[in-house]
């Protein structure tokens, strides 16, 4: 039997409209895997009692999903203006990095502050200056003791504190603010599984949180987010020392030239399966669902795109914070991910070189599952190391169902392609827990007597733990 199963995971990002406690069991009975909180918009009383909202409604409906933590990071913006100021192209515009400054000022050359002292130092002649995502753009002409003079290139109304990107620049801005510092403290205070590293740059970076994750005796996972050249130039570094990553293609798409962005997108997810990472697929997925309470062909495209490279995730963000039609959102994503996963996938993860004996042992289990047309991959584990690998390998058909003991593995487990996790409290004979995991499954419809599942796990045999594969038919 095959049961109806999506193998793409589903974050969503919580705001107004979807952080009522009905609105989050509606979300959490539709499916959704994770719940990404933007702490660029979030204070602290609002984290912890969104936080725990989560928890009681999944308790109460018997399915605990994963909560990521995004924070915000070090970022470039304009300072506030007391009106809006339309740019026109030929202008010669000054961002003032040093308010109050004297003996610069040109009263016929109209600026705005920038709240980052030092970008006079990173930034060359000849670069190029991106405000309000790319809408509007400048080049710089030349660089004063508190001044640096701009031509605009684009038409644009300037508003108050817009973003600004600066491809190809690399800033020296430090990879945690002391915002950052408190809010991961929060948010290890309530147990949040995962925590999203805005702007990661170098592994380095990742370094940094992973440290004040342990001096917090936490054990959440760090997603990397790149989002501009330098990380993509260090990519594979960056996944290498991460517990995942997440394509975050809104600055990607700005800092990067648009037409290598479904480049990058593919090679994150190949480089993502070599490594045995997850890798989500962020921003701009259902943009036009805000307002429109169907997708456009466009996004239709792409989200059948990120499901046909088989990326773990795909993430809502403004959809579901501030969107008019957030449950439709879910399950148009659903909808899709289904379809396409019935049609097969990219099959990056055949071509995988795996360097260890344990990864082609777990290989040899997907492809029994594969030619068997198993109801299922049964895996026992504590941490999440051998399910994690196995959802790496992604099986053409089976489902795997991964049991543990530890609340925490389960809740990032919800993060992999293809992983349904199951409570289970562990025993030292396994037969007594593969009966016991038999014994869930058919409770809850996913297998039935006469199916075939392959079954991973260790035994002790003199004293000695002995990786095993077997298979099993459901009596």
């Amino acid at each position: 039997m095959q049961f109806d199963f999506r193998r793409t995971k589903i974050i969503f990002t919580v705001g107004p409209a979807t952080e009522s406690e009905e609105m989050l069991e509606k979300l959490i009975r539709l499916g959704v895997d994770v719940c990404r909180l933007n702490m660029a918009h979030a204070n602290h009383e609002w984290t912890r009692d969104v936080v725990r909202r989560i928890r009681s409604v999944g308790e109460r409906v018997g399915r605990q999903i994963a909560i990521m933590m995004d924070v915000k990071g070090p970022e470039i913006r304009t300072g506030d203006l007391s009106a809006p100021m339309e740019l026109i192209p030929g202008e010669i515009f000054d961002f003032v990095v040093k308010p109050g400054a004297e003996g610069e000022s040109d009263e016929e050359i109209r600026s705005v502050d920038v709240n980052y002292q030092n970008l006079i130092n990173d930034i060359h002649v000849g670069d190029t200056v991106l405000v309000d995502n790319g809408l509007i753009q400048l080049k710089v002409l030349e660089k004063q003791r508190a001044r640096i003079r701009c031509e605009v290139l684009s038409p644009g109304k300037l508003e108050s504190r817009r973003h600004i990107n600066l491809p190809g620049v690399k800033v020296n801005l430090p990879p945690l603010t002391e915002k950052d510092r408190r809010d991961v403290a929060v948010g290890v205070e309530e147990g949040v599984d995962l925590f999203a590293l805005s702007f990661v740059r170098e592994e380095g970076d990742i370094d940094l949180l992973r440290k004040l994750l342990r001096e917090l005796e936490s054990n959440a996972g760090i997603i990397a987010k790149i989002e501009d050249q330098l990380a993509v130039s260090n990519l594979d570094e960056i996944i290498q020392r991460s517990d995942g990553l997440m394509v975050a293609r809104g600055d990607l798409g700005i800092e990067c030239p648009y037409e290598e962005l479904p480049i990058i997108q593919r090679r994150a997810v190949k480089t993502c399966l070599h490594l045995g990472k997850p890798v989500i697929i962020a921003t701009h997925m259902l943009e036009s669902m805000i307002q429109a309470p169907l997708p456009t062909r466009a996004e239709i495209t792409d989200v059948a795109n990120a499901v046909y490279e088989q990326g773990d995730c795909v993430m809502l963000s403004g959809e579901t914070t501030v969107g008019k039609y957030p449950l439709e959102c879910v399950e148009v994503l659903d909808r899709i991910a289904r379809r396409i996963e019935r049609s097969g996938g990219a099959g990056f993860a055949d071509r995988i070189e795996l360097t260890s004996d344990k990864a082609r042992m777990l290989r040899s289990a997907v492809v029994m599952a594969n030619e068997l047309e198993s109801s299922g991959l049964l895996v026992f584990t504590r941490h999440g190391h051998l399910a994690t690998m196995l959802s790496a390998l992604r099986p053409h058909r089976s489902p795997i169902f991964a049991f543990s003991g530890s609340t925490s593995t389960l809740r990032k487990l919800r993060l992999h392609w293809g992983i349904e996790p199951y409570a289970l409290e562990f025993n030292s004979d396994p037969e007594v827990m593969v009966a016991r995991a038999l014994s869930i499954l058919k409770k809850q419809e996913k297998i039935r007597k006469g199916d075939k599942l392959v079954v991973v796990s260790n035994i002790v045999v003199n004293d000695r733990l002995v990786d095993t594969v077997q298979m099993r038919f459901v009596e």
